[in-house]
């Protein structure tokens, strides 16, 4: 097992990341009194929980994946509560709508707790805001030299162009992505004069939530049986990872796919999930951001909680900085998952 810095004002217990002085839990696996939460993915936002706390723009989405009934409250970025003297804020994390860092300080120790999060602006999401702070808990899902992001500007281009290609053949274009954060990204800068654009019921959904938080999202139909086939000659239509290979898939004959993430970047990764074209596109930090992000709260202490934990921590320590391994169970924007 790696070794575990151990900061004042957390600890990592069963449930997940701890904060013992405000008998608060940040992003817990399993049901806590109180918690609080990053961002609306699954792998952050689980059922169970006594009491939420979570940004102002994350509430309808976790309503609608959580269920009306929860007992939520909620806060702009930077507005200060105080419990058992821990003063606790929300921090804009730039991961997707609503994502935040939480920041936690007591008797001047101040710990900040990343969640997911990216340093690029995407347009649509509060851009990352570095915290200065103690102790920095980060994710590292792309923390490898490999991950260089391209700007969104040149992934949308070609996409676009991929777009156009395909309606010029009569094809259909079936874009997979994560229904919460990447559909809505990928919606925004859609140039859609070249063509309608459909959403799969479970983005379509999403969409509607996060519009209700106060998201402004282009108007998009919703795919239903009654729409004909004709209708989507030259369209785009976002659905999940879940749908590739589905028989729902059928009734857009004959389409070209493609899948937009950040695996997309290694070589093989588009053969193995069986798709015609892959676009580099992640809303986690990549290699120069996550080294941005981390000098840039100045951290004397600094702990990983998921990616490529061991060799970013054995990089960062060859830096001269303190960093260990966090072992939580967050997935990040992982290769092998459906939606999150």
């Amino acid at each position: 097992m790696p070794t575990v810095l151990k900061p004042n004002l957390i600890r990592l217990d069963e449930k997940g990341i701890y904060c013992p002085q405000a008998s608060v839990y940040i992003d817990p696996w399993k049901p806590v009194t109180k918690a609080i939460i990053t961002h609306a993915h699954a792998d952050h936002a689980r059922w169970g929980m006594k009491h939420y706390l979570a940004h102002e723009q994350s509430k309808e989405i976790l309503k609608y994946r959580l269920g009306k009934q929860i007992h939520l409250d909620t806060l702009p970025y930077e507005k200060v509560i105080t419990l058992n003297g821990v003063r606790i804020s929300l921090h804009p994390a730039g991961h997707i709508p609503g994502s935040a860092q939480v920041r936690l300080e007591y008797k001047g120790e101040i710990t900040v707790i990343s969640g997911d999060y990216k340093t690029e602006s995407d347009g649509m999401s509060t851009p990352f805001t570095p915290v200065p702070c103690h102790t920095f808990v980060s994710e590292c899902t792309f923390g490898l030299p490999v991950y260089r992001w391209e700007s969104q500007e040149t992934i949308f281009r070609d996409l676009n162009q991929w777009w156009a290609k395909n309606g010029e053949e009569k094809r259909c274009s079936v874009v997979f992505a994560y229904s919460l954060g990447k559909a809505q990204r990928i919606l925004r800068h859609l140039d859609q004069g070249m063509g309608p654009v459909f959403a799969h019921g479970a983005i379509w959904n999403t969409n509607e939530a996060l519009a209700a938080d106060g998201v402004n999202l282009p108007k998009v139909e919703k795919v239903t049986q009654n729409i004909p086939k004709s209708s989507f000659a030259n369209a785009l239509i976002l659905a999940p990872p879940s749908a590739a290979g589905s028989p729902w898939m059928k009734q857009f004959s004959p389409y070209r796919t493609a899948i937009c993430s950040g695996w997309m970047n290694i070589r093989g990764a588009r053969r193995r999930r069986a798709v015609d074209n892959g676009f580099v596109l992640s809303d986690h930090a990549d290699w120069p951001g996550l080294n941005q992000a981390i000098e840039e709260t100045g951290a004397e202490k600094i702990l990983l909680t998921h990616g490529f934990q061991d060799v970013f921590a054995r990089y960062l320590q060859g830096r001269g900085l303190k960093a260990s391994v966090l072992d939580t169970i967050f997935q990040g924007e992982s290769p092998d998952s459906e939606d999150t």
